[in-house]
């Protein structure tokens, strides 16, 4: 399997075609967009636009949630984007995070996730589904479509249009602990791990997410080239905090670590202010050290990178999502380190291949 290299972004109409462009003419295999209603753009309508300026770019939600959408609608809206890419969007789905903090919710239960994702791969394959199935779906006033009194009405739901000349579109689980991990093992057609670039702590959640079923494994990975390593670790910090508070959502952290990281995890998560969510700037990235950055990302020189990227593809990471510098970022210094990944670590890193 060729190793993929994936870029992250927002869901801005303007942004994401011209970003999209720009992925693919630098040799990107993907590009995720977020699904954080109150902070960006609508994704599916970003990733519709990106589609009609590529012609091979992946595209896909980097991630969306169960709450925020029925899973009818969100099958519907990422179908769009596949048939206006024709046959390159991936759904990429979590419990949800600032799209639901920013609604005064916390993120939804595993079963509610499960649930999810089971409803909408079913969508995406035409498959039936029971209208008792779609109960815990059912908004305030919902009313039985029986009280209409109707000659004929539907017998149960499903997608009458989806396009016989395209594969389903693939539903990807994104999990950082054991049981999140088993779910997308069992459930999901990729598990996106969320854990961090240390080796030890992929090796760890591949086990899992293989154990359960997984038989793709890709990964969210905070990495930033720069030749400057302090440099790189300040533009990295505001992704990195981010992607470690996955560790500790509730406080809790479940996943093996090192007593010194242990202790950060729980720092960044007790800081943790959600108005600074993804910043460099942010109280909880105040609460990150040197060496918790390097272990946790991927920060420094061409070389580095791309040996830290090859030993995470021998675990059989075959995806990788790139989360690059933060959105606070020296601007110039961020475009350094953009230009250098894109230049020397991409081509480098693509050329792995697993026998």
């Amino acid at each position: 399997m060729t190793v993929e290299l994936w870029t992250t972004g927002i869901a801005h109409v303007d942004w994401a075609p011209r970003a999209a462009a720009r992925a693919e003419a630098a040799g990107w295999d993907g590009m995720v967009v977020v699904d954080s209603q109150n902070l960006s753009g609508d994704p599916f309508v970003a990733l519709a636009l990106a589609a009609k300026e590529t012609s091979a770019l992946k595209l896909g939600t980097g991630v969306t949630n169960p709450a925020t959408r029925h899973p009818a609608a969100a099958a519907a809206a990422i179908e769009s984007v596949h048939v206006a890419s024709r046959g390159r969007a991936v759904l990429a789905i979590g419990r949800g995070d600032s799209a639901l903090a920013h609604l005064g919710l916390a993120p939804l239960s595993l079963g509610a996730l499960e649930r999810f994702v089971r409803l909408t791969r079913r969508y995406l394959r035409g498959e039936p589904i029971d209208f008792d199935e779609l109960r815990p779906y059912d908004g305030p006033g919902a009313r039985p479509v029986d009280v209409m009194g109707l000659a004929e009405r539907p017998a149960d739901s499903r997608l009458h249009w989806l396009p016989a000349d395209l594969e389903p579109v693939p539903v990807e689980v994104v999990a950082t602990g054991p049981k999140a991990l088993a779910l997308a093992g069992a459930e999901a057609d990729r598990t996106l791990l969320a854990v961090g670039a240390d080796p030890e702590r992929v090796a760890w959640a591949a086990d899992h997410a293989r154990s359960a079923g997984a038989t793709r494994l890709g990964a969210f990975v905070n990495v930033v080239t720069h030749r400057d390593g302090e440099m790189a670790r300040r533009l990295a910090a505001g992704g990195v905090t981010t992607f470690a508070r996955f560790s500790a959502m509730d406080g809790t952290v479940r996943s093996p670590i090192d007593a010194e990281s242990e202790r950060v995890l729980h720092a960044v998560h007790d800081a943790y202010d959600m108005r600074e969510h993804t910043r460099g700037g942010s109280p909880q990235a105040a609460k990150l050290t040197e060496g918790f950055i390097d272990r946790f990302g991927i920060v420094g020189p061409p070389d580095h990178c791309i040996d830290r990227l090859r030993a995470l593809a021998e675990l059989g990471i075959d995806r990788f999502v790139v989360v690059g510098p933060s959105i606070d970022a020296d601007r110039e210094q961020a475009v350094v380190a953009v230009q250098t990944f894109a230049e020397e670590v991409l081509p480098a890193v693509k050329e792995v291949v697993h026998a």
